[in-house]
């Protein structure tokens, strides 16, 4: 057993002042066109820009990141000669950042790695605390999860005003990657004491805080609990790994560009129920610690499927694939392909239940 933590975690509301702590001559800033529109990336430049530290802004961050834009940033940042790089935005942006200085130094061995300050929009992926990136060739339409410590940012900045313009749909489906995280981690084969804590304590904001937020934009206390339980789930599955749900969302996202969260949100009751047998007990204990009926492991077990698909309900998150406009051929004519993915991803490895690749065909199946 192990638990690792390099982050330092800042958060509150003058949790920017920490980018006038770290140490730099030069920063590059990896964003989306978004986030400089809005002006929330002038917000990073301001505090480095009172040092008199140059800045090179990088913004050409898409949803589900290319290896191409990967490609163009890692030029960009070589050329910069920056030794800070600060992720701001959603998950995409930080896993683009973290692949730039993945590829760059890989492909310059002389390049030292930088200080990687992260700063999410969203309160999702926990990437600001993770080793994991996952970047897109869409040559192949398949998703690459890169998992090396290198990537771990050495500071996270959580300030839930930049959550405050995500609208709800999108608070919706970056919370239930959250939930996804939290869930996995705590039934993890790996799970530790360490990672159960802050995988619990995940579960319990997105329950407490998620449809507050969904409901209401302007409701920081929520969007506040939401970006730390977000930071939690990604410490503990870091330490833990995660499981069946995220390997089959990432071979059905890259198939059919269905956003992250909203895969996940649709394939963890299919897979809770698939791995029942053998994690059943910590489901039912999940279901007792958020106020759910738990009289034994199938009511447990049921109760915590049954308020997923509630939540998802109140938040009109799809539940079945069928009603993301995927077409119905087009999935059955890829669902071998799919599940072998699924079957060699790197999450697949934590799942409770070891799963066959028929096993893995099914629950696509089921989720149609």
């Amino acid at each position: 057993m192990h638990f690792y933590g390099k982050t330092k975690i800042c958060y509150g509301k003058y949790a920017l002042d920490t980018l006038e702590e770290v140490y730099c001559t030069r920063a590059f800033v990896v964003t989306d066109p978004f986030m400089v529109k809005s002006g929330f990336a002038a917000q990073i430049t301001s505090h480095l820009e009172r040092r008199d530290i140059p800045v090179e802004i990088f913004s050409d961050v898409e949803p589900d990141p290319s290896l191409e834009t990967v490609k163009r940033g890692a030029l960009a940042y070589a050329a910069s000669k920056a030794d800070l790089v600060v992720a701001l935005g959603g998950g995409s942006a930080i896993d683009t950042a973290k692949a730039i200085i993945y590829f760059a130094c890989k492909a310059a061995e002389e390049l030292p790695r930088p200080v990687l300050a992260a700063i999410p929009t969203t309160s999702g992926t926990g990437s600001e605390v993770t080793s994991i990136s996952v970047v897109t060739d869409k040559q192949n339409s398949v998703k690459i999860p890169l998992n090396d410590d290198m990537l771990i940012p050495d500071v996270a900045i959580l300030d839930a005003r930049f959550t405050r313009t995500v609208p709800p749909s999108v608070t919706a489906a970056t919370g239930m990657d959250v939930l996804t995280h939290a869930i996995e981690a705590y039934t993890s084969r790996n799970h530790n004491a360490f990672t159960d804590i802050l995988a619990v304590e995940g579960t319990r904001y997105v329950f407490s805080a998620l449809l507050r937020a969904y409901q209401n934009m302007e409701d920081m206390q929520a969007r506040e609990a939401l970006l730390l339980g977000s930071c939690m789930a990604g410490m503990a599955f870091n330490n833990s790994g995660l499981g069946l749900t995220h390997s089959m969302a990432h071979a059905l996202g890259g198939q059919f560009h269905i956003p992250h969260g909203c895969a996940n949100a649709l394939l963890l009751p299919h897979v809770i129920r698939f791995n029942s047998f053998d994690a059943g007990v910590r489901y039912r204990e999940l279901a007792r610690i958020i106020g759910l009926p738990h009289s034994n492991v199938e009511e447990g077990t049921s109760a915590l499927v049954n308020a997923i698909n509630s939540l998802c309900d109140a938040m009109k998150v799809p539940m079945r694939v069928r009603d993301l406009k995927v077409d119905e051929t087009a999935y059955r004519q890829s669902l071998d392909s799919m599940s072998i993915h699924a079957y060699n991803d790197l999450c697949t490895k934590g799942n409770p239940r070891r799963p066959s690749l028929g096993d893995i065909k099914k629950l696509f199946e089921a989720a149609w």
